[in-house]
């Protein structure tokens, strides 16, 4: 595209902008700007200065945006400044194979339909994994349709400035390719905050006062805890168990008790559906189906919340494990903060049903769970952009 024609799209966006956003409220702001006397005010409120506010408000929305992004094994999740969240879509690329190129043939909610459906040639990827990028093409191409979707929704002209949501304990490495996938569609440098930081603002924890909050964010592939004081972390473990790992315990429970081979997604609905930890659900039942390893033919069968709890118990053990070496980690005066407050607890595996109960019963320490755990990471990142001075030291930029 030449330059002229550039400047003439600009143009273009930035009138229809302006005629949208601008006109009724800029008459009734210029009819309160002048005196009485019919004459104009010269003081701070004058009408010069309310159409230069105007502009600059609406110019600024078509030129360039700032997006938070939570890149998840399971979702990833779009915040944009002064919108909220605007993407909300399962981490997962569906890819063919034609002559040794990859060619992408769906992406999130539509790539994740095709898990265990695909035809050969077709694979279904999930790009992230544990938090970190797994495959480096497939996660930047993943991203890349991402954004450029949310950017002719937002009908922005210039690449956005790009925040990202990270595990706390991962490398250099992992955190170079990060931003190797995000700088091609982000202007500036690509900008970081621990997952556990972001999810700490995101369930609104005081985490400005001289005292301790503890947060565990149980993610698709990765738990990561941290106990944060001063908008700063004082203590910070991850562990690489989640929501994928219990899928995965389920799976294995089930082909070992029952022979019986399950996909991805019906063991994510039976989580989702009976799983626990807590044996207050051992009475609930589901009817799972799948493919016999003895006799080869489709086979469904009934299985128990009991069992299910059973075999997500290693799992969760993990994670309690975890939460208490934070805890035994955490310095004695900041300790009765959190016996005092308790800890919250976000993320999607915050949802499996008696998970807080069981926290509470080990450790001893009042759980409670965010009001919206899947979104509590993208919203902290998200609130750093909408109040960047008071929250500048959260985040960070990636290195070079």
């Amino acid at each position: 595209m030449s330059q002229l024609a550039k400047k003439d799209e600009f143009l273009k966006l930035a009138i229809s902008e302006i005629r949208e956003a601008v006109p009724a409220p800029l008459d009734e702001a210029l009819a309160e700007s002048r005196d009485p006397s019919g004459g104009r005010r010269v003081g701070p409120m004058s009408g010069d200065m309310i159409r230069r506010s105007y502009l600059q408000r609406v110019l600024g929305r078509v030129v360039s945006r700032e997006f938070a992004v939570d890149l998840g094994t399971a979702n990833t999740l779009i915040y944009e400044r002064g919108r909220g969240i605007i993407l909300n879509e399962p981490s997962v690329v569906a890819i063919r194979y034609e002559d040794g190129r990859k060619k992408v043939v769906a992406f999130g909610a539509e790539a994740k339909r095709m898990l265990g459906r695909t035809p050969d040639g077709v694979k279904v990827i999930r790009p992230i994994r544990t938090g970190v990028i797994a495959d480096f093409d497939a996660a930047a191409m993943m991203l890349s349709h991402f954004l450029s979707q949310v950017r002719r929704r937002s009908r922005s002209l210039l690449k956005p400035r790009v925040m990202v949501g990270v595990p706390s304990g991962i490398t250099e490495v992992e955190k170079r390719a990060i931003r190797e996938a995000v700088e091609p569609q982000s202007r500036g440098a690509v900008r970081l905050i621990d997952e556990a930081m972001a999810a700490a603002i995101g369930c609104r924890l005081p985490i400005t006062e001289a005292a301790a909050s503890m947060i565990v964010d149980v993610g698709g592939g990765t738990t990561d805890i941290a106990v944060v004081s001063l908008k700063d972390i004082v203590y910070a473990v991850s562990v690489r168990e989640g929501g994928d790992a219990m899928d995965e315990a389920i799976i294995h429970y089930v082909r070992r008790a029952h022979h019986l081979l399950i996909g991805e997604s019906t063991a994510e609905l039976v989580k989702q559906t009976i799983g626990s930890a807590h044996p207050t659900f051992d009475a609930q039942e589901m009817e799972i189906r799948g493919r016999s390893l003895l006799s080869g033919a489709p086979t469904a069968l009934i299985v128990s919340g009991k069992e299910i709890r059973e075999a997500l118990s290693e799992v969760v053990s993990s994670i309690t494990s975890a939460v208490r070496q934070a805890l035994e980690n955490t310095p004695p005066e900041l300790s009765g903060d959190i016996l005092s407050r308790g800890l919250a607890l976000a993320g999607g595996g915050a949802l499996l049903h008696g998970l807080a109960a069981h926290l509470q019963e080990r450790l001893g320490v009042r759980v409670a769970i965010a009001a919206d755990p899947l979104s509590a990471v993208v919203e902290g990142a998200g609130r750093c952009l909408d109040d960047a001075e008071r929250l500048k030291s959260c985040w960070y930029e990636a290195g070079r």
